[in-house]
C-alpha cells in the first residue's frame, strides 16, 4: 500500500493575490500584444470632472471596455456620441481594481477613415511588390553633413524642434529649408515638387522630410503615391520623420530611414559633437604621429643628400678657383692701369701738337696781328685826316681870299637871268620885263627889269 508523501516532498505551490494576478496579466497584455485599431459602436460614453472619457466599444456580437485620457482626447477633433461609428487606436490593458479587460485609446476618428486605413494598406502592398520599400536600394546618411535641408512646413513647431536639435548636436552644418504645406489637398503636390527640386539642386548632403503629430488624415498627404515615388526617385539620402513614434506612413517605409519624431530625424543626420571632437582627436594624434615619422624618414633623406651634395657640389670647385679669380682680378687691374696710364700719356701729347696744329691758334694769332695792324691803319689815317684837313683850311682860307663869293659880304651880288640861269655881267644881255635873281652874301632875291641905264648915266 502507497503511503502519502511526507510535506517535506511536496511541491511548493505559487499562491498569487487577486492584485498579483490582476497587475500581471495587465503587464502581459501589454507587453504581447502591440498598438492594434478597433473599429466598432460607441456606447456607454461617459465623461466625469477629471476630463478622461469612459465608453464602450461594440459590434454584433461584442463589445470592450474603453478609455482615452484627457492629454489624448484633447486632440480629437469632434465630439463623441452614442450610436457613432469611430475607429480607435491603443493598447490592451487591463483595470485592475475591478479585474476589467479594456483598451487604452491614444486616438479616435470617424469610422469613415477605415476607409483611408484601406486606401493605405492597398496602396502599401502595391509599392511594396514594386520594390520601393526594398532595403538594398536604401542608402545611409553622411556621418558629417556639410549641409542638411528640411522639407516641412516654416511654420510648425517641427521646423523649430529639428534646427534646435541641429544647433544643439553640429552647429557647423548648414540647414536649407524648402517650404512646404504638410496638410491639405496642397500638400502632396508641393512636397513631391520640393523633393524633385532638392534632388536635382543637389546641394545638400541629406534631407528631412518632416511633420508633426497628427491624426491619419492630418498626416494624409505623406501616404500619397506621388509623394512615394518623388522619395524613392530623390539623389539625395532623405530621412523621414513624420508624426509620433506609432504613426507609420508610406513616407517613412520608402524612405532611406525612418525616424520615430522630427527631433529623432535630427538626431540621425548629425553626429554627436562630443563624438565627433573624440575622433578629431584621435585623427589629429595619428595625423601627428604620421607626420612625425614622415619628417624623420625625410630629415634622415636631407642629410644623406646634403652629405653627398657637400662632396660634389660645384661650390666646392668654385671655392677653390675663388683665390685664382682674385689673383687674375689684380694682374688684370693693374694691366688696366698701365695702359690707361700710357693711353693718357700719349692722348696729352697728341693734345698738345693738336693745340700747336691747330687753326685756331693760327687764327688767333692773325686776329691779335688784324688788330695790331687795324690801331696803326686808324692812326695813320688819323694823321693823314689831319694833315689833309690842315691844308684844306689853308687853301680854303686863300680860296675865300680870291673868291667872288667873298665880296658879297662887302655888298656885292652876283644876278642871274631866271629863266636859264645865265650869269649876267651885262645889262643888255637882260630884256626889260624879264625875270633876274641876285645872290646875296644871305640867301637871293628876285626882281623883274624895269629898265635899263648906261654905265655913263649911272
Amino acid at each position: 500500500m502507497d503511503q502519502a508523501p511526507s510535506p517535506a516532498s511536496r511541491p511548493q505551490r505559487t499562491v498569487y493575490s487577486v492584485s498579483r494576478l490582476n497587475r500581471e496579466v495587465r503587464w502581459l497584455l501589454e507587453q504581447r500584444l502591440p498598438v492594434i485599431w478597433v473599429e466598432g459602436e460607441l456606447s456607454n460614453f461617459s465623461q466625469p470632472a477629471s476630463g478622461h472619457w469612459y465608453f464602450s466599444l461594440k459590434d454584433r456580437d461584442a463589445q470592450v471596455r474603453c478609455a482615452m485620457f484627457h492629454q489624448k482626447n484633447v486632440n480629437v477633433s469632434f465630439v463623441p456620441r452614442v450610436g457613432q461609428h469611430v475607429l480607435a487606436r491603443g493598447r490592451v490593458s487591463l483595470f485592475e481594481p475591478r479585474g476589467e479587460f479594456q483598451l487604452i485609446v491614444e486616438h479616435l476618428a470617424d469610422a469613415g477613415l477605415g476607409a483611408l486605413q484601406r486606401e493605405f494598406e492597398r496602396l502599401k502592398t502595391r509599392l511594396a511588390a514594386e520594390g520601393l520599400f526594398s532595403e538594398t536600394r536604401k542608402r545611409k546618411p553622411p556621418r558629417i553633413p556639410a549641409r542638411i535641408g528640411l522639407i516641412t512646413s516654416p511654420t510648425g513647431a517641427a521646423v523649430r524642434d529639428i534646427v534646435h536639435v541641429l544647433q544643439r548636436r553640429f552647429p557647423p552644418a548648414a540647414v536649407l529649408i524648402y517650404p512646404t504645406p504638410v496638410q491639405g489637398r496642397a500638400a502632396a503636390p508641393a512636397i513631391a515638387r520640393a523633393l524633385a527640386l532638392a534632388s536635382a539642386r543637389a546641394e545638400c548632403d541629406v534631407l528631412i522630410l518632416a511633420r508633426g503629430g497628427g491624426s491619419l488624415e492630418d498626416l494624409w498627404a505623406f501616404n500619397d503615391e506621388r509623394v512615394a515615388r518623388a522619395i524613392h526617385a530623390c539623389a539625395v539620402p532623405i530621412v523621414a520623420g513624420i508624426g509620433h513614434e506609432i504613426d507609420f506612413t508610406i513616407a517613412d517605409f520608402v524612405a532611406d530611414v525612418r525616424a520615430p519624431t522630427p527631433s529623432g530625424a535630427a538626431e540621425i543626420v548629425t553626429p554627436e559633437r562630443a563624438t565627433v571632437l573624440r575622433a578629431l582627436s584621435k585623427t589629429r594624434e595619428r595625423l601627428g604621429a604620421c607626420i612625425a615619422r614622415e619628417l624623420r624618414a625625410f630629415g634622415a633623406r636631407l642629410r644623406g643628400l646634403d652629405g653627398r651634395l657637400r662632396r660634389a657640389h660645384p661650390g666646392v670647385r668654385v671655392l677653390q678657383q675663388v683665390q685664382r679669380l682674385d689673383d687674375l682680378e689684380q694682374r688684370l687691374t693693374g694691366a688696366m692701369r698701365g695702359c690707361v696710364h700710357g693711353q693718357r700719356h700719349r692722348l696729352s701729347e697728341q693734345y698738345a701738337q693738336l693745340v700747336r696744329l691747330s687753326p685756331g691758334g693760327r687764327v688767333r694769332d692773325y686776329r691779335a696781328r688784324h688788330a695790331a695792324v687795324e690801331t696803326r691803319l686808324r692812326h695813320a689815317v688819323a694823321q693823314r685826316l689831319g694833315a689833309a684837313a690842315h691844308r684844306l683850311g689853308l687853301a680854303q682860307r686863300a680860296l675865300d681870299a680870291v673868291s667872288p663869293l667873298a665880296t658879297l659880304t662887302r655888298g656885292f651880288a652876283i644876278v642871274t637871268r631866271v629863266a636859264d640861269g645865265a650869269l649876267l655881267t651885262d645889262a643888255n644881255a637882260v630884256e626889260i620885263g624879264e625875270d633876274i635873281e641876285a645872290r646875296l652874301a644871305r640867301g637871293r632875291v628876285r626882281a623883274r627889269t624895269t629898265g635899263k641905264a648906261d654905265e655913263k648915266e649911272a
